[in-house]
């Protein structure tokens, strides 16, 4: 039995919400139907205001943190202050994620980047900002902004159908990659006209309405998880979690050859050493080839869009992780063309977007198939160890690429991460049955 319903916003499209819970569509979805619902708007909003408010912060306080100590190790060190505060956060917030009021968790480890960069800001204006306080502020952020990050994805599926949960998570990735591109350039332009005061206070202002905005949104559709009793200890409910994503058919491989591939070739947060140690150029250079890795991103997110109805997913994340792991080779091999500023920017420019094109693939095809493949009252769990794994690969990366290309060079750095990239790959595709075989829908 089913019985025909209309969403709460007024929106044009007409669904069918079946006895079992489902809920389909018989009229064709666009790439923005998602933003139909309000409540999606309203995240949108605040996921864009993090973004950027995030980019800004990254880039501000690694040129800073650069300019102040001419070293990629103390840039690397970055990493693994993160890592240590968001290795636990992330599993706890997943719990958090499955128990609390999603919206309030969200609002409320927002409100941390408003109140700790607003002090970094004022130190840097009062000249007295030293590198312990970026680590320190870095450290604080890192716990606080992912114990939400479980419930911002858990979320969406509690404010669209699952009709259009892809779009929606198509739509939140493109959004990251735009606001990627725009943030980076912004910074450039602030960074040149202003200088790097600017560039803090501007992430002070975009940190309100991320905080803001969530708690205007009304979940219509699932359950949030705060709204049943949980009994079971912390631990318990986190060990529930572990093992639904061990005894997952799909997720472990996914995770897995994600971890394996970030972690000797992640890049993005150390662009200041790469931009003076391969592109030779000074910070300006940040912004245009980091807007340059998140064009090729919101090309590949929007292209996930265009083959949602190619059913073997797993087989796509893989080709995706598999083409990322051979433009590393084109990455590293910009150190042997000729001293010309121009080329190197061009070529340099148009790889690193094949990078960010492959990766946003990849990212988007994984989000998407944890949102589908896991129960509600699982999904901030399943989605934390997730983040779990790719923050813990983000994070260990930074430090390893900022390390190894102070030893061997940023450009041997990554021939070598394309080398045991591809291994990696290669490895997953053999092993994992599940998800080269994963077909949806």
């Amino acid at each position: 039995m089913s019985q025909s319903k209309t969403p709460k916003d007024g929106s044009e499209h007409e669904f069918e919400e079946h006895t079992d819970g489902r809920v389909t569509t018989t009229q064709h979805l666009k790439p923005w139907s998602a933003f139909e619902f309000s409540g999606f708007r309203m995240m949108w909003i605040s996921g864009l205001s993090s973004s950027v408010t995030m980019q800004m912060r990254n880039v501000g306080f690694g040129v800073w943190l650069y300019q102040e100590t001419g070293s990629g190790v103390m840039l690397g060190l970055l990493g693994i202050v993160q890592l240590f505060s968001q290795m636990p956060a992330t599993l706890f917030g997943g719990a958090f994620a499955d128990s609390m009021n999603r919206k309030k968790l969200i609002s409320s480890t927002q409100g941390f980047s408003f109140l700790l960069i607003s002090l970094a800001t004022l130190l840097l204006l009062a000249n007295q900002l030293r590198p312990w306080h970026i680590y320190a502020i870095v450290l604080i952020l890192g716990l606080t902004s992912t114990l939400g990050g479980p419930a911002r994805s858990a979320i969406t599926a509690n404010i669209v159908p699952t009709t259009h949960l892809m779009h929606a998570v198509t739509s939140n990735t493109a959004t990251y990659q735009i606001s990627s591109i725009l943030s980076p350039l912004l910074f450039s332009l602030t960074y040149a006209l202003i200088g790097l005061p600017a560039v803090f206070v501007i992430g002070v202002f975009t940190s309100l309405p991320a905080a803001i905005m969530p708690l205007f949104v009304k979940l219509e559709y699932g359950k949030d998880g705060s709204e049943e009793l949980i009994t079971a200890p912390m631990v318990q409910r986190l060990w529930e979690g572990f093992q639904f994503v061990r005894n997952h058919p799909i997720l472990p491989g996914m995770y897995i050859m994600d971890f394996g591939v970030t972690i000797v070739s992640f890049y993005r947060e150390i662009m200041p050493l790469i931009v003076d140690r391969i592109f030779k150029q000074g910070a300006w250079a940040i912004g245009p080839l980091t807007a340059a890795n998140s064009l090729g991103g919101v090309a590949g997110s929007f292209l996930v869009l265009f083959m949602a109805n190619f059913r073997a997913k797993g087989m796509l994340v893989l080709f995706a992780t598999g083409t990322y792991a051979i433009l590393l080779f084109g990455f590293g091999s910009l150190q042997f063309l000729p001293d010309n500023s121009l080329l190197l920017m061009v070529i340099g420019g148009m790889i690193i977007s094949g990078l960010g094109m492959t990766d946003a693939i990849g990212m988007t095809t994984r989000q998407t198939t944890v949102q589908l493949t896991t129960p509600d009252n699982m999904r901030g769990r399943a989605v934390s160890f997730h983040s779990f794994c790719a923050m813990s690969a983000n994070n260990i990366g930074t430090f390893e690429v900022g390390y190894m290309s102070s030893r061997i060079g940023a450009g041997n750095t990554m021939l070598l991460g394309g080398v045991i990239s591809v291994i990696v790959v290669l490895a997953i595709w053999r092993l994992i049955s599940g998800l080269r075989n994963y077909r949806y829908p």
